[in-house]
C-alpha cells in the first residue's frame, strides 16, 4: 500500500511538472552581471510562479534580447535601457517601433573603457587610431561604445580598428596586448573587469565633464556616474556614464503574468540579492528609472498595490 502512494504521489509531482510551461529569460555572456542575474530571477520565478519554469539563457545581451523578447521566444530579458528605448521608438538598432515595455529597472550599468596602464592612453581622444573592443555584437555595450565616441568625432568604421569581443574576450584580449583599448558597459563590480585589475594593471579612462554633458544631452536615458577608488584593484575614482538595466517584455505579454513575475520578483528579491549585490538597487522605488518607455500594466499594477 506504502508503495502504491509513493508511486501515486511520483506521478502526481510528474503531471504537476509537466503541465507547467517551460521559459528563457536573456541574459549575457557569463562573466558579466546578467547571466547570474537572470538565473537568480529564473530560480524565483520557477519557484514562486505556478505553471511556470525558468531559466537563464546565455546571449548576446541587450539587443539580442529584446529582439527575442518581442518575437516571443523569451518570456523578459535583461537588457540596457537606451537599447529598449531605441526599440520602443523605433531607432538605432531597430527599423520600426517595437512592442516592449517593461516589468521594472534593475540596477545602472557603467560604462567602463579599459587600457592597460602601460599603453599611456588616459583619454578617449586618445583611442582614435587604435584598435579597440567595442563590445559583443548585437549588445548594448557595442552601442553605447560606438555611440560615445561617435560623440566626440570618432567614427568606428573609419577612424579604428574595431573587433567585436565579450567580456572576457575583452579582457583577455587586453591582457594579451592584442587590443589597445576595451568597453566593458557592466555594473559596479563587474567580474571581468575585476577578474583583469587583479593580474595587470588597468586604467579605465575618464570621461570628462564635457564629454559626459554632450553625449547625455543626445542621450538622455544616460546620466553621470563616479566609480569610487578601489572598486577596481588599484583603480583611483573613475568619472564615466551609467545607465539603467531593465527587464523588458513583450507588450504583448498577458496582464496576470506581468504581475505575477512582478510580485514574485520583488517578493523574493533577497534571494536574488544573496547571488548578485547590485540587486540592492532593484527596489520598487527605482522601478521606472528608465523614462520614456512605461511599464507593463501588470507590473504598473502590482506596484500600484504596494503603494497603498
Amino acid at each position: 500500500m506504502i508503495r502504491k502512494l509513493c508511486s501515486i504521489a511520483l506521478l502526481a509531482v510528474l503531471s504537476l511538472q509537466a503541465q507547467a510551461e517551460n521559459y528563457s529569460i536573456g541574459t549575457g555572456g557569463q562573466s558579466g552581471i546578467y547571466y547570474p542575474f537572470g538565473g537568480a530571477l529564473a530560480k524565483v520565478w520557477s519557484d514562486n510562479v505556478a505553471d511556470v519554469n525558468v531559466k537563464a539563457e546565455v546571449t548576446a545581451a541587450s539587443v539580442e534580447n529584446t529582439i527575442k523578447v518581442v518575437r516571443g521566444d523569451m518570456i523578459a530579458g535583461i537588457a540596457m535601457g537606451n537599447v529598449v528605448l531605441d526599440a520602443y521608438k523605433g531607432e538605432g538598432k531597430f527599423r520600426s517601433e517595437m512592442p516592449v515595455k517593461t516589468l521594472f529597472a534593475l540596477y545602472p550599468n557603467l560604462v567602463h573603457a579599459l587600457t592597460l596602464e602601460k599603453s599611456g592612453i588616459t583619454s578617449l581622444s586618445q583611442l582614435k587610431g587604435k584598435r579597440i573592443s567595442l563590445g559583443a555584437p548585437a549588445s548594448g555595450t557595442a552601442v553605447t561604445a560606438a555611440a560615445l565616441l561617435a560623440s566626440i568625432g570618432i567614427d568606428v568604421k573609419k577612424d579604428i580598428d574595431a573587433v567585436y569581443l565579450n567580456y572576457a574576450e575583452t579582457t583577455n584580449a587586453l591582457a594579451n596586448g592584442q587590443i589597445d583599448a576595451g568597453f566593458i558597459v557592466g555594473g559596479q563590480g563587474v567580474g571581468a573587469v575585476t577578474q583583469v585589475a587583479l593580474t595587470h594593471k588597468i586604467n579605465i579612462i575618464d570621461i570628462s565633464a564635457a564629454e559626459s554633458a554632450a553625449f547625455i544631452k543626445q542621450y538622455p536615458a544616460y546620466s553621470s556616474y563616479n566609480i569610487p577608488a578601489d572598486v577596481y584593484n588599484n583603480v583611483d575614482e573613475v568619472s564615466t556614464l551609467s545607465v539603467w538595466n531593465v527587464l523588458v517584455v513583450s507588450a504583448k505579454m498577458d496582464d496576470d503574468m506581468a504581475y505575477n513575475l512582478t510580485k514574485a520578483a520583488y517578493e523574493n528579491m533577497d534571494e536574488v540579492r544573496k547571488v548578485v549585490k547590485v540587486a540592492d538597487a532593484t527596489t520598487p522605488e527605482n522601478a521606472s528609472r528608465l523614462a520614456g518607455v512605461p511599464l507593463h500594466p501588470g507590473a504598473q499594477k502590482y506596484l500600484d498595490s504596494i503603494a497603498k
